[in-house]
């Protein structure tokens, strides 16, 4: 039974919109600002997956600035589970997968890039869920 309030605690942000990619197209989120909070954890949904052996790796990246192209690649020390965990197959129809960051940067963002072509529809959508404010409650809608 839940009777704990975490609605006043966390303030989700859209990473990736839902999107039925039908290609090799990376879905790259934009930068997430972090300031404000101690802790993000990045949510990853998918739809059904239309093709048959498609293979798909999530990236997260880090920077000083809110420019995601000047982001790089999060040290495995900096993230809580595993990139390899978060990523997906073919075969993950309705899946979610987590994955956390830790590090100093003010500015996040997730690559999810398929590594074995994918031909088929594959909607997909990621959730940045910003936790521990300094300040709350938090905003309800969020900001």
């Amino acid at each position: 039974m839940a009777s704990k309030d975490l609605v006043n605690n966390v303030t989700p942000k859209v990473a990736i919109a839902p999107v039925v990619v039908a290609d090799g197209t990376a879905q790259v989120s934009g930068a997430i600002d972090t300031q404000g909070y101690e802790s993000v954890t990045f949510l990853i949904a998918t739809g059904t997956l239309a093709d048959a052996d498609a293979t798909w790796t999530v990236t997260v990246k880090e920077g000083d600035t809110s420019t995601q192209g000047n982001h790089t690649a999060v040290a495995d020390a900096d993230l809580i589970g595993l990139e390899s965990t978060a990523g997906f197959i073919f075969s993950d129809d309705g899946a979610t997968r987590k994955i956390g960051y830790k590090g100093s940067k003010r500015y996040v963002s997730i690559e999810i890039d398929d590594v074995t072509a994918n031909s088929g529809n594959a909607p997909m959508a990621v959730i940045a869920l910003l936790g521990h404010p300094r300040s709350r409650p938090t905003a309800n809608p969020p900001a």
